[in-house]
Parts: structure tokens; C-alpha cells; sequence
């Protein structure tokens, strides 16, 4: 069996670009990957196109060596647009991998710990402005068999219109999304390093008395010493690792106890193959590791592979907004049910997509959202 062609797909959906990929072999067996990144999708595609003419006329067995073998094809490997176009293609490898064997990934992986992936639904309670929204949104995410849910607390700009304001603010609204949702339910806040680890101290104190699950990337993620230090006097858990692009990157950060949740994305960090060697480092150092997940259904696909074989797993993204169109594109349309995804079992990701449909649907330029110094406050 020979690689004959390397396809790659882009589409708007939501409010971001999904970057689909397919490689195609001479026995008509074919395997999925994504490569999605929100802005400077159009480097990744032609570093895909880049890494594709050294996957041609190859044998596609062994995911694993084909990542190294391409990992150390560029003398300045690594870089978010390098690592997500390797990634893109090692996902569909795996995927052809198990559809040649007649297995699914997480058989390949070593074997499944669990059938249910449980998930929280992410980008929630956006556009609430009023308690009373928050309220609404919380009970929505209930009564969609959510156990947990993630929203922004708070923004860029509210926190430069007045910060003391925008933390009060949030409080309120935290306040408002516990009481409607219950002790029960896990609330995560995104700070999308919109803090400085003064301010975050500051939300931390008021929204300790509302049990916030995680705060997820408070300040900017490059300094992994800071981000520790900021651990140390938080009372909440800080989840972070998103941008993190590789098991290298990760070991300064759990080395000094820097959160005590990893999020590795399956797009970004290197593939399969990558992700699941940082989940086994994170276990080392006793953290748990929450996969972000916010692509379209490949991404979904190989997280719930991941989740089902990481030990030390903890809960995983759902972009419950873009639930529809990932189901409309995909077959068959990936299962949840009382806020647990159901892993796959048929071969390779055990999930296909409707190659006509998303012929049909444009690709975008990605929004850039302008800023003056700091991204934090």
C-alpha cells in the first residue's frame, strides 16, 4: 500500500476556519486529520502541501515513525504553523492505520480505560449581559445533560473600562450561574489571558465562594515559572496548555508545578502521537489532563480516541454552538448523551465526512482583533 495524494479542505463554520485533511492510498483506504487554527490557516496549508510530497509514494504503516520522520525533515522544526500541519497528518495516518488493521485507534493506543468520555460545554453563557441571563444559560446547560460548563468571566475590555467594575461583575454573574445550576454542577471560567497575576488573585478571591472547577490560561502562557508562582496563590486550579506545542514545551510547566490541569490540543501539540506522550508525562507529575478541543468533528474524533486510553483523563471541550454543523458533516455523527460522548469503535476514528457537502463551504479570512500594549490587565 502507497500514499497517493495528500487532500486538504477549508471551511468556515461558527466563527473559525476548519482545516480538514485526507491522505489517500492506492488500495482506495483513506484516513481523516485536522488541522484547524484560528488565523494563519493558509501557512498551514502549504506546509501541509510542504510535508505531503515526503508522504507520497510511502507506506502509510507506522504513524509513529512517519512523525519522526517528518518532525525532523525542517532544521527549525516545531512552531505553531509547522506543528499543526504535522499534526493534521499524523491524526490521518492513525486514522488509515486502524482502517487497514480493522481497529479502532484507541486499540492501537493500547486499549480503552473507558466507552463514555464525559464533557463540558465550552464558550457557554456567551452573550449573557444580566444575572438573570447567566441564570437561563446555566439551567440551559442542564437541561442539556451538561454536568459541567465553561464561560468567559471576564473581558479584555472590561477589565481596561475599570477592573474592580468588571470583577464585581463577574461575581455576580458566577453567583447567578451557581445558583440556577446547582452544587452539583462543575463550572470552569476561561480568562483567556486577559489577566495579569495581580488581577487574577483579585478574581480568584471573589469568585472562590461560588467553587470555580478551573481557571483556564489567567495570564499569558509563555512564562511557565510565573504561571507556577501564580499556582502557588491561587486557590483555584489553573488549566492551561492549549498553545503548548510539544512534550518539550510541557516539561518546564509541570516540572514547576505550574497548574494542576493540562489541555494539549490534538491539532496543535504534534497529532496522536505527541499528545498522548504529554498526557503520559503529565501523569508523572500526578496532573490530569482535560484535552482542548475546539475543531470540527476530526479533532472531536481523535480527542475521544485519546481520552478513552489517557489514565489520568479528566473531562473533555465541547463546543456545544458548533454541535449541528459538526453533525451534519460527519458520519456517523458523533454521540453524546447526558454530557458524555460515546468513543467510537469502528475502525481507524470510526467517524467519515461528507466530502461533497464540505466542498460546498467556503473558507474565510480569520477576524484579527486589534490591541494597544498588554493583552492583560
Amino acid at each position: 500500500m502507497k500514499i497517493v495524494g495528500v487532500d486538504r479542505f477549508t471551511l468556515w463554520v461558527d466563527w473559525c476556519n476548519w482545516l480538514l485533511v485526507r491522505v489517500r492510498t492506492d488500495e482506495g483506504l483513506y484516513g481523516w486529520g485536522e488541522g484547524s487554527l484560528h488565523g494563519g490557516v493558509a501557512a498551514v496549508e502549504a506546509a501541509i502541501d510542504d510535508y505531503a510530497s515526503h508522504l507520497i509514494g510511502h507506506d502509510p504503516a507506522g504513524p509513529e515513525r512517519h512523525w519522526h520522520r517528518l518532525y525532523n525533515m525542517w532544521r527549525w522544526r516545531g512552531g505553531c504553523v509547522a506543528q499543526t500541519a504535522l499534526s493534521a497528518l499524523d491524526i490521518a495516518l492513525w486514522d488509515l492505520e486502524g482502517k487497514r488493521l480493522g481497529v479502532p485507534v484507541h486499540r492501537l493506543l493500547g486499549g480503552a480505560h473507558r466507552d463514555r468520555v464525559r464533557c463540558y460545554a465550552s464558550h457557554w453563557l456567551s452573550g449573557a449581559a444580566t444575572p438573570e441571563a447567566a441564570a437561563a444559560g446555566a439551567r440551559e446547560a442542564v437541561r442539556r445533560g451538561y454536568t459541567a460548563f465553561k464561560w468567559i468571566a471576564v473581558t479584555y475590555e472590561a477589565l481596561r473600562a475599570g477592573e474592580t467594575a468588571a470583577i464585581a461583575r463577574a461575581a455576580e454573574m458566577m453567583a447567578a450561574a451557581r445558583e440556577a445550576a446547582g452544587p452539583n454542577i462543575d463550572i470552569m471560567v476561561e480568562c483567556s489571558e486577559f489577566l495579569s497575576p495581580r488581577s487574577a488573585e483579585r478574581l480568584d478571591r471573589a469568585l472562590a465562594p461560588y467553587d470555580p472547577f478551573w481557571f483556564e490560561e489567567p495570564i499569558p502562557f509563555e512564562n511557565a515559572k510565573v504561571m507556577a508562582q501564580l499556582q502557588g496563590r491561587l486557590s483555584t486550579p489553573i488549566a492551561t496548555g492549549e498553545r503548548l506545542l510539544s512534550r518539550q514545551e510541557f516539561r518546564e510547566l509541570f516540572e514547576l508545578a505550574g497548574c494542576r490541569i493540562a489541555q494539549p490540543d490534538v491539532m496543535h501539540c504534534g497529532g496522536i502521537t505527541e499528545l498522548r506522550r504529554i498526557a503520559s508525562m503529565a501523569d508523572a507529575y500526578n496532573i490530569q489532563v482535560a484535552p482542548h478541543n475546539p475543531g470540527g468533528p476530526i479533532c472531536v474524533a481523535a480527542s475521544l480516541h485519546l481520552a478513552a486510553v489517557i489514565p489520568n483523563f479528566l473531562i473533555l471541550e465541547q463546543m456545544e454552538l458548533q454541535r449541528e454543523a459538526r453533525d451534519r458533516l460527519s458520519s456517523p455523527a458523533l454521540a453524546i448523551e447526558n454530557g458524555f460522548y460515546k468513543v467510537p469503535d469502528g475502525p481507524g476514528l470510526g467517524v467519515d465526512i461528507d466530502v461533497e457537502a464540505i466542498r460546498h463551504i467556503a473558507g474565510r479570512q480569520q477576524p484579527r482583533k486589534e490591541r494597544t500594549g498588554a493583552i492583560y490587565t
